[in-house]
């Protein structure tokens, strides 16, 4: 199953086109696309079954995040070792580097970027995963039932203000307008033959600039959800960015950073692109 955000209301896709949730399902549902995760499993059943109309085309600029305002995010660090030997960081052990992206940095898959002044802004490609129902303690055997399903995302990052002071300023580095841009659908995991091994990417320009596989994750999906839920619950809706591959502006020599005019393009197999421009 696939979902995505249509001009803030909750569709279904099919075939290419967008089934409105609300109407197909006589209000059973809202048109909220955030407040379906909290009916996930009602909603999946229903929409297994649903005897659903052919849906209408769209344009991706209509597009909103799938996941537009989870009460929780989280971010993750240094998650692919190519990436955190460019960064001139350790591997992490036992639990993940973890910060958040704040929810105003969200936005949909197509947008339009206003960079910092001053700002030295990266780009960083992730597969993110969304939270179905309450987590608390799941293993990592159990942890896939519990993921609504995947996405694409940007991590774009200022790395001035996230280098700044005594200690980095990881989430507000992070948080700008825009910094967040998320799609351009939410697919469920059995849509892949392997969740656990999908192919992501990154162009600047038409030149690519990250690939990897999310197989070479230091700490997969269901490892992430294990420790984070151990520590405290993953409620619905809530969105978890798994991590960026080697290739970051800020691992390049000379460092490269984005500039007005440019055009961000990322890519998740069986997902779909993010694009982004950026403007002064």
């Amino acid at each position: 199953m696939r979902i995505v955000n249509l001009a803030g209301r909750l569709a279904l896709l099919r075939d290419g086109r967008a089934v409105d949730v609300q109407r197909a399902g006589a209000g059973r549902f809202a048109a909220d696309p955030q407040a379906v995760y909290e009916r996930w499993e009602e909603f999946r059943a229903w929409a297994d079954t649903a005897d659903l109309p052919e849906g209408e085309p769209f344009a991706a600029t209509d597009l909103g995040p799938p996941t537009p305002l989870p009460r929780q995010t989280f971010a993750i660090g240094l998650n692919y070792r190519d990436h955190a030997a460019e960064s001139g960081f350790d591997v992490p052990e036992g639990l993940p580097l973890v910060f958040t992206k704040y929810a105003t940095a969200i936005s949909g898959p197509v947008s339009q970027v206003r960079l910092p002044e001053g700002g030295h802004t990266d780009w960083e490609v992730e597969l993110v995963a969304v939270i179905g129902r309450r987590t608390e303690s799941v293993s990592e055997t159990d942890a896939w039932d519990h993921v609504a399903g995947l996405t694409a995302g940007q991590d774009i990052s200022e790395r001035l203000l996230q280098q700044s002071g005594p200690a980095p300023q990881f989430s507000v580095g992070k948080s700008y307008p825009g910094f967040a841009p998320l799609g351009p659908c939410l697919v469920t995991p059995d849509e892949f033959n392997n969740p656990d091994d999908l192919e992501l990417s990154c162009t600047v320009n038409g030149e690519e600039v990250q690939k990897d596989r999310t197989r070479d994750l230091i700490f997969p999906v269901p490892t992430l959800i294990a420790r984070l839920s151990a520590v405290l619950p993953l409620l619905p809706g809530d969105v978890i960015f798994t991590g960026t591959p080697c290739g970051v502006g800020f691992g390049r020599s000379p460092q490269r950073w984005l500039a007005p005019g440019d055009e961000l393009v990322s890519f998740v197999e069986g997902v779909g692109e993010l694009r982004q421009t950026f403007v002064e």
